[in-house]
Order: structure tokens, then C-alpha cells, then sequence
């Protein structure tokens, strides 16, 4: 059994490690639950920590535990276990129970590769260990399926004994996916009305079994419409990601999408930069900026918004996406795609993080007009 002087120890070597999302001690957090003694002898921690838990910050924390506790108690094992802490949600949740986090994919225009985005961020947080949804909800011309080798899918459906119908989304790939596509015919072309929209957005959300996930990532159709305003004003996101490319063209209808979130009062999580720049096959060290440099940069200091990171031009995510798999998914992808997702997905858990400690911290006021 541990003495009483070993465990106080332990606890204030623990506690003065400091979460490198948060920028505070575990101490100062209360993330440091208990320690204990497990068999053989072994030191068993327990941590309570803001979500999401992704694997690139647990392997870290259990780096610097494990050689804290070594600087005590050098002849124990540890282990260590992270359970994340209960975040009340942006809006009070009458939807999506069992998810913790939401996050929306969005554009000002179309062209901008924001389905391949995605896909391939979705793709990205599950290779971080995280429980990982995707629901294409880009009505106008829905790519999911395409890049998820779903394509002639339909929508996996039930009715249950008191007549409710509820929907399943098809799992691939380790991540649950919906989409509009699954319920359209192929080809079929999307003439909607506003309220129609609305709709069939609403049926995606609230008749799919999600189960338990700790992202559901949307995919939005491009624009400032009915869809985006459908969910800001239904669904309980965390926050936005705005995918853009460099030219000035693409910037002037971000900045409009940047506007509407935060008049709906939706968090921007950052802003992604596709398209950055050209690498040639031939030639994989060279980089040429086609659409010119810096603008997704700019505009997000501009905006006073996160800058998650530049996505390069490169065949391998076009002969991905067309073999129905993610590029960052996809062994033969080249490395400098893995690399440029799996930088911005670690960029845009930091600051997921720090929003969702800012909102534990702060109480929730919801006005409905």
C-alpha cells in the first residue's frame, strides 16, 4: 500500500504537469482523479480531462505521468486511464444525445473542395483514436457516398413497435456515415424549396441512430442558405470549419460565411486553406502556388479566427477519393497529404479543447426568439 508521504508526492508531481492543449497544470484542471494501487504493485492514475481524449495528447500525457511517477517511485509500474469530463453543449441538447462534439464543414462558394475535406477530416480524427461520424448533408450535390465507395447505398431504415421510423448510417472504414445521397436516386437532380430542405436536413439528424461518437462532422452545401440556418438553428454545434482556397475570388464569399455563423452565434473553429499549392509527381519536393499564397492565412487574422493549416494539390487525394476512400486512409496517398490533415486536425482538437473548457467554465444562457 502506498504511504500517505508517497501518494501526496505523486500527487504533486502528477498535478504539475501541464495540459499542452490547455496551457494549465492537471493540478490546477482537477483533472488528476485519484491514484491507486493496483496489482503486482502497479500505480494506477486516474485523469478526468476536457474532451475530446485524442490519441497524439493521451500518448503524451502518459509520457510525462509515467516519468513523473518514475521520479518517485521508480521501481512501479504505472498506468494511466482518461476518462473525459461531462461538457454541457454550446445549446441545451434535444438532438444528438450520445455525441459530444459537432462539427460543421462549410464554404462561401463551391469548387473549393470542401466535401474531400471532409471526408478526409473525419478520416483524420479517427485516426486519432476518436469515435467518428460524417453526414453529407450538401443536398445540392452530395459526395459522400462517392468518396466513401457507397455509391447505390440507401438509407438503412426500421420502423419500430410504437411506428416511429428511425434511420442507421452505413459504417466504413470505422466511420458512420449518412448522407442525402442515400436517399436520392443517383442522378437524380435536387430541386428543393427552403422549407423542403429543411426537411430532409432534419430527417438526417433526427431519425438517424448515431449511437455514441465524439465527433459528427457535417458536411454543408456551399453558401449561406436554408441547410446552414436549419442546423446553427436546431442542431447543438461546437463549431465551424471554413474550407477556402487562396485566390480572392474564394475569400470575399468566406468572409460572408464567417459572417452568418457568427450572427447565428456558431463558434469558428478555424479556417482550412485547400489548394494551397501544386505538387508535382515528378518532382515531390517542388511546390508551386498556383492560386497564389497566404490568402487562407490572411483572412483568418483578418477575421480573428483560427488558421488550421494549407492542404496541397496532389493526384493521390483525386485517385483516392475516386477509389471511394479517404486519402489519409489510403497507404499509397503520399505522406505530405497525411501530414498536411493530420497537422490541421491537431490544430482544430486544440482549440476544441480550449473551447470546451472555456464552456465548463462558463454557464450556458440560451435565448430563443
Amino acid at each position: 500500500m502506498l504511504a500517505e508521504a508517497t501518494l501526496r508526492a505523486l500527487t504533486e508531481r502528477i498535478g504539475a504537469i501541464v495540459d499542452p492543449d490547455l496551457g494549465q497544470s492537471l493540478g490546477e484542471l482537477g483533472a488528476v482523479h485519484s491514484i491507486t494501487e493496483g496489482d503486482g504493485g502497479a500505480l494506477d492514475v486516474y485523469l478526468e480531462l476536457v474532451p475530446p481524449i485524442y490519441r497524439h495528447l493521451a500518448q503524451q500525457l502518459d509520457r510525462d505521468i509515467v516519468a513523473a511517477a518514475g521520479s518517485i517511485v521508480p521501481d512501479r509500474q504505472c498506468v494511466v486511464h482518461a476518462r473525459p469530463l461531462v461538457i454541457e453543449p454550446a445549446v441545451p441538447k434535444r438532438l444528438l444525445s450520445g455525441v459530444q462534439d459537432t462539427i460543421a464543414v462549410a464554404s462561401g462558394k463551391g469548387g473549393v473542395g470542401k466535401s474531400t475535406v471532409a471526408a478526409n477530416l473525419a478520416a483524420s480524427l479517427l485516426l486519432e483514436g476518436l469515435r467518428v461520424g460524417l453526414l453529407d448533408a450538401d443536398i445540392y450535390g452530395p459526395s459522400v457516398p462517392t468518396l466513401f465507395g457507397l455509391e447505390g447505398a440507401t438509407l438503412l431504415a426500421e420502423k419500430r413497435d410504437d411506428g416511429t421510423i428511425v434511420g442507421y448510417p452505413h459504417e466504413q472504414y470505422g466511420i458512420k456515415v449518412a448522407s442525402m445521397g442515400f436517399i436520392m436516386q443517383r442522378d437524380q437532380a435536387a430541386i428543393f424549396r427552403g422549407p423542403m430542405l429543411a426537411g430532409y436536413v432534419r430527417t438526417l439528424v433526427e431519425q438517424i441512430d448515431w449511437g455514441e461518437l465524439d465527433t459528427l462532422v457535417f458536411d454543408l452545401p456551399p453558401g449561406t442558405g436554408d441547410v446552414q440556418l436549419t442546423l446553427a438553428q436546431q442542431v447543438p454545434l461546437s463549431g465551424a470549419v471554413i474550407v477556402t482556397t487562396p485566390q480572392r475570388l474564394a475569400l470575399a464569399d468566406v468572409r460572408r460565411s464567417i459572417a452568418m455563423f457568427r450572427r447565428l452565434n456558431v463558434e469558428i473553429l478555424g479556417v482550412i486553406e485547400n489548394m494551397s499549392y501544386y505538387i508535382p509527381p515528378d518532382a515531390p519536393d517542388k511546390r508551386y502556388y498556383i492560386f497564389g499564397q497566404g490568402g487562407g492565412r490572411s483572412l483568418a487574422d483578418e477575421a480573428g479566427v483560427p488558421f488550421l493549416g494549407e492542404i496541397p494539390i496532389h493526384d493521390d487525394v483525386r485517385t483516392a477519393s475516386d477509389s471511394g476512400i479517404p486519402a489519409v486512409l489510403d497507404p499509397e496517398s503520399s505522406a505530405s497529404i497525411r501530414d498536411a490533415y493530420r497537422t490541421l486536425t491537431l490544430a482544430l482538437l486544440r482549440y476544441l479543447r480550449q473551447q470546451n473548457a472555456r464552456r465548463r467554465q462558463q454557464p450556458t444562457v440560451e435565448i430563443r426568439l
